[in-house]
Parts: structure tokens; C-alpha cells; sequence
């Protein structure tokens, strides 16, 4: 269908098109208290055109897939891109850079499909081992649910591509205490292959773990320490830079990194890796959304800042490569954004990092960040563990 909408913007007068087909099934199951909660089903299937006359190009997207439907996408693709001001860095990826050829295999899909019944036994076998936890209170659910998504690109310079993907989750989320001390915590992980979920039991654990060892916080004085961020947290801490790296800001000029590409920003003990071909990883991929060739690279290695994320826009703009890193949903262009994202261990555990630290705070969630693009200026509020000689 992706490439029938593409020859039918060629027939109706524009000189380059890119047509996506997206598909998406999902099925979540919540328990309460040990009673059934919630169930929802969700399907849809989308459509976008992306056409371009000359340097002037529009993106429409629909859900209307009969015959009538993709005519009337087209028709009102063509005619904004003739109203479209000209855009002199729009395009489709160059032939040479699109991926063709064999493609990785990644393992994305699954084809298990369990039902609402085993979906709604992972719930409550998390929210009861939660539960059954000292000092555990109250519950806010147990959750288990599937989904399963299929996404086709093709181009009228001759690229087609499709992957399919699975996602299986199981969480729960519980309080401990009571009155006005009451802490909540929430444990869940995802994974593209059902057998490949963690034990139900396992995660209900940690989540009244969570909410127990929050009891009897309290606030600390402002002071000047130690940090150490909890790896589930690393994300939060790392997500300012991958703004400041992303092509179209730098392009605009409004990244605080724009001068600081081959330069240090890190201590030379960081090393960021991006690899979209991780075998079943949560955000693999065989290409990028543009069709681009992607592949793993060090976007920091050893502190220093290696490479710019780019689509093919900003590519064009700063006079660079492509990197693989064009990302989109269904409807409007691409920007930029990472697959599986690794920051390299270092030689010590979390034991270590606090003994080396001695006295200072474990941060174990944030909240309310805030962000200055153009300064790098950033705060944000911090939950956790004050820690004294190593513990």
C-alpha cells in the first residue's frame, strides 16, 4: 500500500514522494486488589504521504485506507506542497545512503500472543508478591500487557522496507505506610520476546521494596556533595545532551553543544554507545525512519563528543554524513532520536562509587527538570539516599 501511494503522488504532479504504513495491535490487562480492573484492546493502522515539488514539500496523514481515502491523501498532499514555502535542505536520503542489501536480523518479533487470561495471571502474581511485603499498605495495580506493530517505508528513489516488532511488560505499583507518611514504588520492565519476561513475582518484590525504603524521608539541607545516579535513572540524566546533539537544534543554533563537536564534555571515563542492531532490543531497527543506513556508534568515547545525530535535513544543512538517526511516528516529518542507548560500565559497582565517594547523595528518582537549551543550564528535583562512609 506505502508504495501505491507513492507512484499515485507521482502521477498527480509530485516530483519525489515517501509513503509510510503504520500497524498497531495492543492488549493491557490491570488488576487491583486482586479484581479485575481494566482491559483495553487498541488497533489501528495509519497512513503518511510526504511529497516534494521542487524544494516545497507536505506531510498528510490519515486512517482512512480504502481506495477513496488514499485518493483524497494525495490530493491534499500535492496541493499543500505547491502552497509549501521552499525548504532548500528538504529531500529524500540520497540512493547511495539508503540501506539496501541484506538487513540485520534482530529477533523483534515474537510470535506468541497470549490472552487476556495470562495476561491478567502476570498482573495479579505481581501486585500479590507486592503485597505480601512488610510494611506495604496499599496497592495503585498490577499491570501485564502485548502489543505487536508492523512499519513499511518506501520512496520513489526506490527503497521499500518493513520490520515488524513485538513488546511484552509486566509492572506493578504499591504504598507503603500510612497517613501523611505514605511513600509510593513501581517496578516494571519490558522486553520484545514474551519468554524473555522477568518473573511476575520479581517485580511485584521490587516494588514494595522501592515504596518501603522511602519511608521516613525527610528534607536535606542545601549543601554541596557527591552524586551518584541510579542506573534505572541514567536516561533522565543523559536525555539534555541528546537534545544538545541532535542535528536540526545544533543547525538552528540553539544547542548549548553547537561549538563542542570533537571536543571533551564528559570525564574521560564516559562512553556513550548507540546500537540499533542489538538483537531483540526495545529500540532496534534495520534502518532508520528515513531509510537511511544505521549502524553502532560511540556518541561520546572516553568524554569527548564524536558525532552529531542527524536526519537527512540537518545532514544536508551542516555539510555532514548521515548517522542513521532520522526518527518518526506516523505523521509529519522525521527528526532525529536514539535506538538502544548503553553507557559503558566503568570498573566499579554502586558499592564502590559510594565508598570512593564517602559521604553523598544516591538519586533514585527526579521530578520537574528543567532545561535551558541554549545555556546548558539545568535543575531538576531529586529523590533518593543520603549516604555516609560508603553506605
Amino acid at each position: 500500500m506505502s508504495a501505491d501511494l507513492v507512484a499515485a503522488a507521482l502521477r498527480a504532479g509530485a516530483d519525489a514522494a515517501e509513503a509510510i504504513e503504520a500497524e498497531h495491535q495492543s492488549l493491557s490487562v490491570t488488576v487491583r486488589h486482586g479484581g479485575l480492573e481494566e482491559v483495553e484492546r487498541e488497533e489501528s493502522r495509519d497512513l503518511s504521504l510526504r511529497v516534494f515539488i521542487g524544494k516545497r514539500h507536505a506531510t498528510v496523514s490519515g486512517s482512512d485506507i480504502t481506495a477513496d481515502g488514499r485518493a483524497r491523501l494525495v490530493e491534499r498532499a500535492v496541493a499543500m506542497a505547491r502552497l509549501a514555502p521552499e525548504d532548500p535542505w528538504s529531500g529524500l536520503v540520497e540512493a547511495d545512503a539508503l540501506a539496501g542489501g541484506p538487513r540485520p536480523v534482530l529477533d523483534l518479533f515474537d510470535p506468541a500472543d497470549p490472552d487476556p487470561e495470562t495476561l491478567e495471571a502476570l498482573a495479579r502474581e505481581a501486585e500479590a508478591a507486592a503485597l505480601d511485603m512488610p510494611r506495604i499498605a496499599n496497592s495503585d495495580g498490577g499491570s501485564a500487557s502485548s502489543s505487536r506493530s508492523a512499519w513499511r517505508l518506501a520512496t520513489s528513489n526506490g527503497f521499500f522496507g518493513e520490520h515488524r516488532a513485538t513488546g511484552f511488560h509486566v509492572g506493578a505499583a504499591v504504598i507503603a505506610g500510612e497517613g501523611e507518611g505514605m511513600e509510593s514504588g513501581y517496578d516494571g520492565l519490558s522486553r520484545r520476546w514474551f519468554a524473555d519476561l522477568p518473573a511476575p513475582e520479581k517485580v511485584g518484590r521490587e516494588a514494595a521494596r522501592r515504596a518501603a525504603s522511602r519511608l521516613g524521608a525527610r528534607k536535606i539541607a542545601s549543601t554541596m556533595a557527591p552524586v551518584i545516579f541510579e542506573n534505572r535513572i541514567a536516561t533522565s540524566l543523559i536525555g539534555p545532551f541528546l537534545g544538545a546533539i541532535s542535528g536540526p537544534s545544533v543547525a538552528r543554533g540553539v544547542s548549548f553543544l553547537k561549538d563542542r563537536l570533537g571536543e571533551a564534555v564528559f570525564s574521560s571515563c564516559v562512553t556513550l554507545v548507540d546500537d540499533p542492531h542489538r538483537p531483540r532490543g526495545l529500540g532496534s531497527s534495520p534502518f532508520d525512519d528515513e531509510g537511511a543506513v544505521n549502524r553502532r556508534i560511540a556518541l561520546v568515547d572516553k568524554g569527548v563528543v564524536t558525532t552529531w545525530l542527524h536526519n537527512a535535513a540537518s545532514a544536508r544543512q551542516l555539510g555532514m554524513a548521515l548517522t542513521g538517526h532520522a526518527s518518526r511516528g506516523s505523521a509529519g516529518p522525521a527528526g532525529v532520536g536514539t535506538s538502544n542507548l548503553t553507557l559503558e560500565p566503568g570498573d566499579r559497582d554502586l558499592a564502590g562509587l559510594m565508598s570512593d565517594a564517602g559521604t553523598g547523595l544516591l538519586v533514585t528518582s527526579m521530578f520537574g527538570p528543567s532545561l535551558n537549551a541554549n545555556t546548558g543550564d539545568w535543575s531538576v528535583g531529586c529523590l533518593g539516599f543520603w549516604f555516609e562512609n560508603g553506605e
